[in-house]
C-alpha cells in the first residue's frame, strides 16, 4: 500500500464508523476534544490530508473506540 491508500482507507474507517454511530462530520467535531473545523474532518475523510496521530487519538475518543480500530484493514502482499 502506498501513502494515498492508507490515508483513504483510515479515512474510510473514520467515516464508516461515524455513520454506524448516527453522527454527522458536525457531531463528531463537537465531541472532539480542542479545536477542529469540520473541513479537516471532511479532509481526512476522503484521505486529503495525513492527520496527526494525536488528531486520531482525539477522533477515537470522540467515537468512543480505540484509536487502533483506524487501522483495521487489509494490507495487500506483493
Amino acid at each position: 500500500m502506498d501513502k494515498q491508500e492508507i490515508l483513504i482507507s483510515v479515512g474510510n474507517k473514520i467515516k464508516e464508523i461515524r455513520q454506524e454511530k448516527g453522527l454527522s462530520q458536525l457531531d463528531l467535531v463537537g465531541k472532539m476534544d480542542g479545536n477542529i473545523d469540520v473541513t479537516n474532518i471532511s479532509r481526512i475523510e476522503k484521505g486529503r490530508t495525513n492527520p496527526t496521530v494525536y488528531t486520531l487519538f482525539r477522533i477515537a475518543l470522540a467515537l468512543e473506540i480505540h484509536p487502533k480500530e483506524f487501522l483495521d484493514f487489509q494490507i495487500e502482499e506483493s
